[in-house]
C-alpha cells in the first residue's frame, strides 16, 4: 500500500539514523509524558543538538565581539630581563678625538658581565581603522548568528511536526483498521456457524479467513510503523528513545483547513534565509570598509618604566642602587606601498558584495518558486483529502451494506471480498492523503515565513 510503503521509507531512514543516539544523556521519566504538537517542538528546541549548536556558535561570537572591544582598551605589559656576558663586547677609540695630539688608540669595554632589568609598557590604540570597523561590526555578526539560531529553530519545527503527524496518521489509520478488523472478526465466526449448518460452502469461510489473516498482517505493519514513527519523532526532538511518550493532539480534515494564510500578505524579510543573506551583506560590506581604511594612518601612545642596574658579580640581591627611567611617546605608522596587497584585497571584498546581491535576488526567485508550490501543493492536497474523505465514507457504507446482504444469504463471499478490499484501498488512499495534506500545510508556513 502507498501509505504503509511511505511510512516504512521514513520509519526505516530515521531508526538507522537514530541508533546512534541510543544512548542518549537526558534523564529518562518513568512516567509516559504527555505531548501535544506544540511541547514536541518545545522540547526539541530546548535539547535538539543542532539548536545547541547554534546556540553555543552564538556565545562564541559574544566572546569573540568582547575580544574586539578590548582592541580599543590599552594593553599592559611587564618584561624582566637576565643577562649574563662571560666575554663582554669591546670597542676600540681613537684617543685623538678626546684631546690627545697625535692619533692613539685604546679598547674599552661598556658591558658589565651581569645585566638585571625590569619593565612595565603601556600601548594605547588612539587611531586604527581596523579596529574601528571591527568596533562597527559587532553587532551585525551578533545579528547573523542570531538567525542562524532562527533557522536553525525553523528547520527543526518542520522535522517535529512531520514526525508528529506522520504517528498522528498512522495511529489512525491503526484504529480504523482495528474497527475492520474487529466487523471481520465477527463475521469470519458467523460465517463459520453458517457453515456446519450447511448454509454456505467452505469456500465463502476460506475467502474471509483469507481476508481476515490480510488485515492482521497490516495491523502488525501499521503497529511496527507506529513504533519506528515514535522513535523518529523522539530522534528529531533530541529525546531518549527509552522515554515513553502519549500524544494528545488529534488530526482530522477541519484542523488542516482551518486557519489557511492570507497568502497575499507577504515580504521577503518574513524569511529567514533573505535575513540571513541581507545581513551577510552587512558583513561583507563592513569587510570591503576595512580594508579600504586600511591605507590610513594608525596612531599609538606608548609608555614605559622601569629600572635596570649592571654589576661585575651576581649580587643582585644585596642593596645597591637601580637606575630607573620613563619615557612615553607617540608611534604613528604610515603605510606607504604594501605591494598591491590592499588593492587587492578590495577588489576582494568588493567582489563579495556583489555576490551577496546576486545570491539575495536568487533566494528570492527560490522564494517565489517555493511560495507558489507549496500554495498550489496545499490547495491540491487538500481538495484530494476531502474526495478520499467522502470516498472512504461511500466505501464504508458499501462494505457495510454488503455485509448486511451477505448475513441475510442475498450477497456472495466475493461480494464481500470486494467491499472489503474497496474500503481498504479507500482508507489507504484517505490516510495516505491526510498526511500530505498536513505536510503541505507545514511546507506552506515555511514558504511564507510562518512557522
Amino acid at each position: 500500500m502507498l501509505f504503509f510503503n511511505r511510512l516504512t521509507g521514513i520509519g526505516l531512514l530515521v531508526w538507522l539514523l537514530s541508533i546512534g543516539t541510543a544512548k542518549a544523556q537526558q534523564q529518562v521519566s518513568p512516567e509516559p509524558i504527555r505531548l501535544s504538537a506544540k511541547d514536541a517542538v518545545d522540547y526539541a528546541l530546548a535539547n535538539q543538538a543542532t539548536v545547541k549548536t547554534a546556540k553555543l556558535d552564538q556565545l562564541i561570537q559574544l566572546a569573540k565581539n568582547k575580544e574586539i572591544s578590548g582592541m580599543a582598551l590599552p594593553s599592559i605589559n611587564g618584561n624582566g630581563q637576565y643577562q649574563y656576558n662571560p666575554i663582554t663586547q669591546k670597542q676600540q677609540f681613537n684617543l685623538k678625538n678626546f684631546g690627545l695630539p697625535v692619533d692613539s688608540f685604546t679598547v674599552a669595554s661598556f658591558q658589565l658581565p651581569h645585566n638585571l632589568m625590569g619593565e612595565i609598557r603601556l600601548n594605547q590604540t588612539l587611531f586604527d581603522p581596523s579596529v574601528l570597523v571591527a568596533l562597527q561590526a559587532r553587532k551585525t555578526l551578533e545579528e547573523l548568528v542570531n538567525k542562524n539560531i532562527t533557522k536553525s529553530e525553523i528547520d527543526v519545527k518542520t522535522s517535529v511536526y512531520k514526525a508528529y503527524y506522520n504517528v498522528l496518521s498512522a495511529r489512525k489509520a491503526l484504529n480504523i483498521l482495528s474497527g475492520t478488523l474487529t466487523t471481520m472478526d465477527n463475521l469470519l465466526k458467523e460465517t463459520k456457524e453458517i457453515y456446519k449448518n450447511g448454509l454456505v460452502e467452505k469456500l465463502d469461510v476460506d475467502r474471509l479467513t483469507v481476508q481476515y489473516t490480510n488485515l492482521q498482517t497490516e495491523q502488525t505493519k501499521l503497529n511496527n510503523l507506529i513504533e519506528l514513527g515514535t522513535a523518529a519523532l523522539k530522534y528529531q526532538m533530541g529525546m531518549p528513545l527509552q522515554q515513553q511518550i502519549v500524544l494528545t493532539d488529534s488530526l482530522s480534515t477541519n484542523q488542516i483547513v482551518a486557519d489557511v494564510l492570507d497568502v497575499d500578505k507577504f515580504d521577503y524579510s518574513q524569511r529567514i534565509e533573505y535575513q540571513l543573506l541581507e545581513t551577510q551583506k552587512k558583513a561583507n560590506e563592513y569587510d570591503l570598509k576595512r580594508y579600504k581604511l586600511k591605507g590610513l594612518p594608525s596612531l599609538q601612545l606608548f609608555a614605559a618604566t622601569g629600572a635596570l642596574r649592571g654589576s661585575d658579580k651576581f649580587d643582585y640581591f644585596a642593596s645597591h642602587m637601580w637606575y630607573g627611567y620613563l619615557n612615553t611617546g607617540l608611534n604613528l605608522s604610515v603605510p606607504l606601498f604594501t605591494g598591491l596587497q590592499r588593492r587587492r584585497q578590495v577588489d576582494q571584498a568588493e567582489l563579495a558584495v556583489k555576490k551577496s546581491d546576486v545570491q539575495i535576488e536568487n533566494v528570492k526567485l527560490a522564494i517565489d518558486l517555493e511560495r507558489e508550490q507549496s500554495s498550489s501543493t496545499f490547495r491540491n492536497n487538500v481538495l484530494t483529502l476531502q474526495s478520499q474523505e467522502k470516498n472512504m465514507a461511500l466505501a464504508e457504507d458499501v462494505y457495510r451494506t454488503t455485509r448486511v446482504k451477505y448475513r441475510e444469504g442475498v450477497g456472495s463471499s466475493l461480494e464481500m471480498s470486494t467491499a472489503e478490499s474497496d474500503l481498504l484501498t479507500a482508507q489507504n488512499n484517505y490516510f495516505t492523503a491526510l498526511y500530505n495534506a498536513v505536510v503541505a500545510k507545514i511546507d506552506l508556513l515555511k514558504a511564507y515565513g510562518k512557522l
